[in-house]
């Protein structure tokens, strides 16, 4: 822990003036309670709106109004390419290649398309490997497809949980599971972040490890795009899915993310349900037989680009490439840093941090369990005007999301824990 922190409102004034991003928290809108902005430390479950959004949101309605279906081709940004707008940011920030991502449809639906390329259970191999306590979506996902393969969940599924007495997973652990079904196993998929305890998991070294079983290895980036440092091609993952809508501030229910690495992607010839959008465009038009696709993660896309659901999406990742995500993740290490030191200092409460305290072990979130009040805490925390969410049983997940959040917001929060509880 960083021993220079202090706890004052004057440290932490400090440490905003000297904050070379502090510029783009006025370029967000922020609730209200009372007539002032909240803080909001509730990235983690919807990010806020970009300011620019609104202009871009107006253009495509403009575009749309204006010119009819000669928009694909004559919009501002023609809508047949919409898709290819978000390679170049979306790939430095999940560290691939720009022909290794594409956007479309929502998390879980792409979670079950890239299933149904990569997950191809025989008779020995049909073993998948999650964490016990996953988002329920992905348990739903892994569980019906299973099922329509003719498996049991119960045995096809393995869950890895915590040893006795712990909240989070070892590394140890996950690779001794790996090794103990390798024989079986068809695919490992885990949560880049766990949603409840903010856990950062060693996605390299999982996924070395299930390669080295012939297993597919795959990664719900839900809680981890837009938050922790990914090099998804260099680590070698197979496919990777993600929603947009959290640390990436693209609205609710906004378009989902898809990362498929380039020896799968770049083959025409790999598996996958196809329609017309993810087919080649020189052929698209000529509306023949035979699908042939696009050599790239876009040869996954089915149906025509959804632009008013994208957009809001290509506002933000603007704000991402013009701030850098690798200056905005080392104020994230430094602000969640300092809003454990805080926390650390609160001896009036009984709750402790189950989120791992190695900063390459968490993103921006903390989760405090609450043994006791958890509930009213958050309620109280929200009329005060602190946005911050609660999850059964007793936590509450602190997310200071560094695009929008200040050290004097991390103070203040601290600040009416301290003084009310």
């Amino acid at each position: 822990m960083n021993m220079n922190f202090k706890a004052t409102s004057s440290f932490a004034e400090t440490k905003d003036a000297a904050d070379e991003l502090k510029q783009y928290k006025s370029r967000f809108h922020f609730p209200q309670v009372n007539n002032s902005d909240t803080i909001y430390f509730c990235g983690n479950s919807l990010g806020l709106q970009s300011k620019n959004v609104e202009a871009a949101v107006l253009q495509e309605l403009q575009d749309w109004k204006n010119l009819g279906i000669s928009g694909f081709l004559k919009a501002t940004n023609p809508w047949m390419y919409y898709q290819e707008y978000f390679k170049p940011t979306l790939s430095k920030i999940v560290g691939s290649k720009p022909d290794e991502v594409t956007v479309m449809n929502s998390l879980t639906v792409n979670l079950h398309l890239l299933m149904l390329t990569f997950y191809k259970p025989t008779s020995q191999r049909f073993k998948i490997i999650m964490e016990a306590g996953a988002f329920p979506s992905d348990q739903y996902a892994v569980e019906t497809q299973v099922k329509h393969y003719g498996f049991d969940p119960e045995t096809a599924i393995v869950e890895i949980v915590p040893r006795e007495g712990e909240r989070t997973l070892r590394t140890e652990d996950i690779l001794t599971t790996i090794e103990q079904h390798s024989g079986e196993l068809a695919m490992v998929m885990l949560g880049g972040i766990n949603y409840y305890t903010g856990q950062l998991f060693d996605m390299k070294t999982i996924t070395a490890a299930t390669h080295n079983t012939g297993a597919i290895a795959a990664f719900d980036l839900a809680h981890a795009v837009g938050n922790a440092p990914l090099e998804l091609h260099n680590w070698n993952v197979d496919f990777a899915v993600w929603c947009s809508y959290k640390y990436l501030n693209g609205g609710p229910g906004a378009v989902g993310g898809v990362y498929i690495h380039e020896r799968f992607a770049s083959n025409p010839d790999t598996p996958r349900f196809a329609g017309w959008w993810g087919n080649d465009e020189n052929g698209r038009f000529k509306m023949e037989k035979g699908f042939k696709a696009k050599a790239n993660a876009s040869g996954w896309n089915i149906s025509t680009a959804q632009i008013l659901n994208m957009v809001s999406l290509k506002a933000s990742l603007e704000l991402f490439e013009e701030a850098g995500f690798e200056k905005l993740r080392v104020k994230s290490v430094d602000l969640t840093a300092f809003l454990e030191f805080l926390l650390h200092q609160l001896t009036n409460l009984n709750f402790e941090i189950i989120t791992p305290a190695e900063p390459e072990s968490r993103g921006a979130q903390l989760s405090l369990y609450f043994k006791e009040k958890g509930k009213e805490i958050h309620n109280k925390m929200i009329d005060s005007g602190i946005i911050v969410d609660y999850r059964e049983p007793g936590v509450i997940r602190v997310a200071p999301a560094p695009m929008y959040c200040s050290y004097t917001d991390v103070y203040r929060f601290y600040e009416i824990l301290r003084d009310n509880y």
